[in-house]
C-alpha cells in the first residue's frame, strides 16, 4: 500500500466514529487565572480541542489518550477554552483540574513547572500563543530544565510553514487536498494532526525541518547562555544552540507521535 494511503484511511475511518465520539460536557465552572495553582513539576494543558478548529477530529483520539494519561499519572490538567460553543468541544473527559478561559490560547496562569505536556490547538496559533506565554513565563524564572512534549497526535496545523521549496510540498499540499476535497473553503478545513504531517513528509531529515519550524520564536526569549534542543519520539537530540558553561539551563522541545506510546 502507498505509504501516503495508510494514513489516509485511517483518518478517514474515524470519520464513522465521530458522531459518538462528540463530548457532551455541561457548563463548566471557569477558574480565573490568578487563582490556578500548580502544586506539580508538571503539567497538561489542552488548547481549544474544538471541531469548530478541527472538523475531521484528527486530534480526538490522541486528545483523549493524553488526558488519560495525565490522569493516571496524577498530573494536572487544564482545558483551555476560547469563545467558540463548548458542544464543538471533544474530549471525552469532562473534569481537568482547571477549565480556563483563553480567547486565542494565551496563558494568564503562572505554571512554575519543570515539564508540560502540550495537546489540543492550532500548533501555528492558538498553541503557538500557548507555548510563547509559557516559555516567556520560564525565562523570567530560574530553572535547571524545561520541556516541552507537543503530543502529535493531539495537535492539529493548516501546514502554514511549508513553502513550495520543501522537498515534501507536492506529497502535504496532495494529502491536504484530499481531506479538503468538497469542504466549504475557509480556514476551519483543511487540518490534519502532526502525526499525519510527518507520515506524509516521510523523511526523519525533512521531519525535523519540519518540527523546527513549528517550534516558538525561542530566539527571542531566552539568551546564548541556555541550551536548547529538539528531539523526535527516542531519536537522537538535536542541539539548537548550545548554551553556556558546563551545565547550561536547558529548555527541550520534544515531539511524540502519541501518549499512547507512554502508557
Amino acid at each position: 500500500m502507498h505509504l501516503l494511503i495508510a494514513p489516509l484511511l485511517l483518518s478517514l475511518g474515524l470519520l464513522c466514529l465521530m458522531p459518538m465520539a462528540q463530548a457532551a460536557c455541561q457548563e463548566p465552572i471557569f477558574t480565573p487565572p490568578d487563582q490556578v495553582r500548580l502544586t506539580s513539576d508538571t503539567v497538561l494543558i489542552v488548547t481549544h480541542a474544538t471541531s469548530a478548529h478541527d472538523p475531521r477530529f484528527s486530534t480526538k483520539f490522541g486528545v483523549d489518550t493524553v488526558i488519560d494519561f495525565a490522569k493516571s499519572k496524577n498530573i494536572p490538567v487544564i482545558y483551555l477554552v476560547d469563545e467558540g460553543p463548548l458542544r464543538q468541544y471533544f474530549m471525552g473527559d469532562c473534569e481537568p483540574t482547571y477549565w480556563v478561559k483563553s480567547i486565542d490560547g494565551e496563558v494568564l496562569f503562572n505554571a512554575p513547572v519543570q515539564h508540560i505536556y502540550l495537546a489540543g490547538g492550532h500548533v501555528e496559533l492558538c498553541l503557538s500563543r500557548s507555548v510563547h506565554d509559557l516559555i516567556y513565563q520560564a525565562a523570567k524564572r530560574p530553572f535547571r530544565r524545561l520541556e516541552l512534549t507537543y503530543v502529535m497526535d493531539a495537535i492539529y496545523s493548516n501546514g502554514k510553514t511549508i513553502s513550495e521549496s520543501d522537498p515534501f510540498y507536492k506529497d502535504f499540499s496532495w494529502f491536504l487536498g484530499i481531506i479538503a476535497h468538497g469542504r466549504p473553503g475557509g480556514e476551519q478545513w483543511p487540518k490534519l494532526n502532526l502525526l499525519e504531517a510527518t507520515g506524509v513528509i516521510k523523511t526523519i531529515e525533512n521531519d525535523y525541518r519540519y518540527l523546527s519550524e513549528l517550534l516558538p520564536h525561542w530566539e527571542r526569549t531566552f539568551g546564548k547562555d541556555h541550551r536548547i534542543e529538539l528531539q523526535m519520539n527516542n531519536l537522537a537530540t538535536r542541539v539548537l544552540q548550545a548554551g553556556a558553561g558546563f551545565r547550561p539551563p536547558t529548555v527541550k522541545f520534544h515531539f511524540i507521535d502519541s501518549a499512547d506510546l507512554l502508557q
